[in-house]
């Protein structure tokens, strides 16, 4: 198991790296993450949804996503509650307290993912959340070490030194553990190293005569990497070498859902996408793009008194190009209508009214993975459905997609306006260039998804090389 001193420390690539190394040696290896929090999500080949990172490490491993890859998946619906999902399925809607109470439930769906997995595959390569030294969230645990005491699962600790304090969070994190636990842990994994290794090597051995345990392997700083992210969002902006080129604007709402629809455009070469955060002024753009949502009509609330409707009229008054995305389709129409109180307090609220679609909210979630062809450009399309509504309106009858020879999703009269459901439509070349066609971008370039996150896989993968070496050196992980 890859536990972590905090959250992004690197547990998620170096799981995906050590799936690619033991699949590459002919090993059936499996990822497994018991609990995850996160509203990047992927949809499975039994009809399921996991975290997007488990889906990463599937791919990694030569695999198909599976929902017993990753048992129970919460998604955050607000400060306080969030949808509790259940080997792949909508369990309930939970705030902390009750889904606390909860987890000896969910840790009996966990051990039997975990145990029709063992039956499957030789190794299991197993991914903790957050961090084990949560003292408030050790009772019941069923992420890090409650679920590695369960199974009597070896754990390797991992730290982020590129945010300093590396030492002090590994020696910290140890002492926030039982006796049991601290015997759990077989050695640390120092991550996102630069610089001089011999600067670093006096701290390493103090680390271990301080612990009593070995540093397996330091791990490079590796840039350009393109890894689904399992939730964290990077706003940062790329100003410099993409200044004047065709400009993507999408506002980071609250519950931003599968941001990871706009990795393949934060790569493109023409491409200047900007994430808009809270209190930030609406750029100029050639395309604003509206996300998914784990809960549109706060969303929305959020966009109006963030000023984004003022600024979407004016887009559109300078022929602006706007594609709204699940939730962001439901934005872009008449009303959202929830009322059975799905995402929070049962209610209607008005939309931006930009294409005649009115939604409503239901408790059964659409998942399934989808095939199509565009319906303004003689390309095919593929990507992910996953949402609770049911949207209808005359502008559906006139499709932006044919999935199965079904009309899917909707465009304005004037074409300024496309409206989907379908998750990771630019993933795919032809439609990502069709797409981005459509909103006004002239390039031959042709951007394929799979492609960069193959070769991100192989990157990673030799990179932690050394660790794998260690572990089979322990008889940890049999070579």
């Amino acid at each position: 198991m890859v536990q972590g001193t905090t959250s992004d420390a690197g547990k998620t690539t170096i799981v995906a790296a050590l799936c690619r190394l033991l699949a590459r040696q002919g090993i059936r290896v499996v990822p497994f993450k018991p609990q995850n929090m996160a509203l990047n999500s992927a949809v499975t080949e039994d009809g399921g949804e996991i975290g997007r990172a488990q889906a990463l490490q599937a791919q990694a491993a030569g695999l198909t996503p599976h929902s017993d890859m990753n048992p129970v998946l919460l998604k955050p619906s607000s400060d306080t509650k969030a949808q509790v999902i259940i080997h792949g399925h909508v369990s309930a809607e939970m705030n902390a307290a009750d889904y606390h109470q909860y987890k000896t439930v969910a840790l009996q769906a966990v051990l039997e993912s975990y145990r029709r997995l063992t039956e499957q595959f030789d190794a299991i390569i197993v991914e903790g959340a957050g961090s084990p030294a949560e003292i408030n969230l050790r009772e019941r645990d069923i992420a890090n070490m409650g679920f590695a005491e369960s199974v009597d699962c070896p754990v390797i600790l991992v730290a982020d030194i590129d945010r300093g304090g590396v030492f002090a969070h590994i020696v910290g994190t140890l002492s926030c553990l039982s006796a049991s636990e601290q015997n759990r842990i077989i050695g640390f994994v120092i991550n996102r190293f630069r610089g001089d290794i011999k600067l670093l090597e006096p701290g390493l051995a103090w680390l271990e005569q301080k612990t009593g345990k070995p540093v397996l392997a330091v791990l490079p700083y590796l840039h350009g990497l393109y890894l689904d992210a399992e939730d964290a969002i990077q706003t940062q902006q790329v100003t410099s070498e993409k200044a004047g080129r065709f400009r993507v604007v999408v506002p980071v709402i609250p519950r931003i859902s599968n941001h990871t629809d706009f990795d393949i455009l934060r790569a493109h070469p023409d491409v200047d996408l900007q994430f808009i955060g809270p209190d930030q002024p609406v750029p100029p753009a050639d395309l604003i793009i509206f996300p998914g949502s784990k809960n549109t009509r706060e969303d929305l609330t959020w966009l109006r008194d963030q000023g984004w409707e003022a600024a979407l009229q004016k887009h559109l008054r300078y022929g602006g190009k706007v594609i709204g995305i699940c939730g962001g389709l439901q934005m872009l129409g008449t009303t959202v209508n929830d009322p059975l109180g799905v995402e929070g307090t049962a209610g209607i609220a008005r939309g931006f009214g930009l294409i005649n679609i009115e939604t409503t909210l239901s408790n059964k979630k659409r998942l399934s993975k989808i095939i199509g062809l565009c319906a303004f450009a003689e390309v095919e399309v593929s990507g992910y459905e996953i949402h609770m509504g049911i949207s209808q309106g005359i502008d559906l009858n006139r499709p932006a997609f044919y999935i199965e020879g079904r009309p899917e999703g909707a465009r304005s009269a004037d074409n300024l306006i496309l409206g989907t459901y379908v998750h990771g439509l630019f993933d795919h070349p032809e439609a990502c260039k069709a797409l981005l066609e459509w909103a006004g971008l002239k390039s031959d370039v042709m951007m394929d998804a799979n492609q960069l996150r193959e070769a991100s896989l192989n990157r990673i993968a030799e990179a932690a090389e050394p660790l794998l070496r260690a572990l089979i050196d322990k008889t940890v992980i049999l070579s």
